[in-house]
């Protein structure tokens, strides 16, 4: 009901936008234009959205102004905000005929705005657009309803960040990493806890979406199926009952140090100040968490699995850039979009801050110039490679808060408000519902 809700609020948002610009005799029509993907003759300003901090935006607006220069004819007007801000702003700029040009766009949102009719076929774009740079199931991750909508900028791994001075302190060396299964890696977590005395902590089980694509994965199943929830209540429940378990034999420290830490900013965290052993995270938080840390002595090992060596693990896109369908300059948008997806110079300058580049060659040009943990996110790529599979289904409309979703229900088995099967049957009812009611 919790999720039925605000994703009335959310439409509600839309609708309110949509006859906003009625009533005011919006000048652009909301839906698909019908503008030819061509180069316009003389000066064209098109604009680029994106969300996130200050690090982003110089990176970001350097990478414009080499664009810029290039193709003198096409001015960039760029518009940023935090990522609550930026979801709000854009339904609104969306629903009333206004949207970017070109904008930053995630995961958890694509399945909305592509199946809105929001988002530019980038198939109509090919001449100005190349993606062939990067891994085929990646750029399916950029699909919805069988058409390109979005080009994944960045890649994202699910890895293990191991903090080694925490180890080297107690003496502890790891297991084969290449094969390990879960069994072995909470057993050394525990280790962890069991010979700082609990001062520090082994790990904290995986609390988001990506975690739970890869849990349903390594169980055989499917987070999502269209439309549709395909993980069953069973395989969901041990994943719900992961923290419980490990708060109680000691790997999270308790449930309420579990909880301090799943709500902890970085530089709070336990793995933050330099207490935890592992972290189960994306493999490019390594960097900023050594930083956090104040130690370079962190490495990156692949997750453990069910079957040591099954192909469960994917390329998930970090951020996407997409192309509104409103836009009166397609062309010129997707000359952007490859700018800042193939040119080399480009490439640089964004380093890795939204992420591991899609590009490979951009991707393994930053990684021979990088050292220490900025080499260790970029080759990590290639270190999981014998693990990939194909690609998931992304998640579907309705379903954008599952990050959120998870954390209220790990925390309700946690906390013994509720069994964890119990816990799994209410998630999906759930989300199924916030899907039937978005669809």
């Amino acid at each position: 009901m919790m999720f039925k809700r605000m994703w009335k609020k959310y439409l509600a948002a839309v609708m309110a936008a949509i006859s906003l610009c009625v009533t005011a005799a919006c000048g652009s029509s909301v839906g698909t234009s019908d503008v030819p993907v061509v180069p316009a003759d003389g000066d064209v300003t098109i604009r680029l959205s994106w969300w996130g901090g200050d690090a982003r935006v110089k990176a970001t607006e350097e990478a414009v102004k080499g664009f810029e220069q290039e193709h003198p004819n096409i001015h960039i007007d760029m518009e940023y905000s935090d990522w609550t801000g930026y979801w709000d702003k854009l339904a609104v700029q969306s629903a009333g005929g206004n949207a970017p040009d070109v904008m930053q766009m995630d995961e958890l949102y694509l399945a909305f705005y592509g199946s809105m009719g929001s988002l530019l076929d980038l198939g109509k774009a090919s001449d100005y657009l190349d993606m062939s740079g990067m891994d085929d199931s990646l750029k399916t991750m950029g699909q919805v309803e069988g058409a390109q909508v979005a080009v994944p900028m960045t890649t994202a791994q699910y890895g293990v960040i191991v903090n080694n001075d925490v180890l080297d302190e107690l003496g502890l060396t790891l297991p084969d990493t290449d094969n390990w299964t879960w069994d072995e890696f909470t057993a050394f977590a525990q280790q962890v806890t069991e010979k700082s005395g609990g001062k520090d902590i082994g790990s904290i089980a995986p609390n988001n979406g990506y975690g739970l694509q890869l849990w349903a994965r390594q169980h055989g199943e499917r987070l999502f199926d269209g439309n549709r929830i395909t993980i069953s209540p069973e395989t969901l429940a041990s994943f719900l009952q992961l923290p419980a378990d490990w708060a109680k034999n000691g790997i999270e420290g308790s449930a309420e140090r579990w909880s301090e830490n799943t709500a902890a900013a970085m530089n709070d965290s336990d793995f933050g100040k330099g207490r935890q052993a592992m972290m189960i995270t994306q493999a490019t938080m390594i960097t900023p968490y050594a930083q956090a840390a104040g130690t370079e002595n962190m490495t990156l090992v692949p997750m453990p699995q069910v079957k040591p060596g099954a192909k469960t693990m994917y390329l998930k896109p970090g951020m996407y850039w997409a192309i509104s369908s409103q836009s009166q300059h397609p062309a010129e948008a997707a000359m952007l979009v490859d700018y800042l997806l193939n040119d080399p110079k480009a490439g640089e300058i964004l380093g890795t801050e939204r992420g591991i580049p899609a590009n490979n060659d951009i991707r393994k040009s930053l990684a021979a110039e990088a050292d220490g943990t900025d080499r260790a996110a970029l080759d990590f790529v290639d270190k999981i490679q014998p693990m990939l599979g194909n690609a998931p289904a992304i998640t579907p409309n309705g379903a954008s808060e599952l990050d959120k979703v998870i954390v209220r229900y790990q925390q309700d088995v946690v906390f013994g408000k509720r069994k964890s099967l119990d816990a799994a049957k209410s998630m999906i009812a759930e989300l199924q519902e916030s899907i039937d009611f978005a669809s």
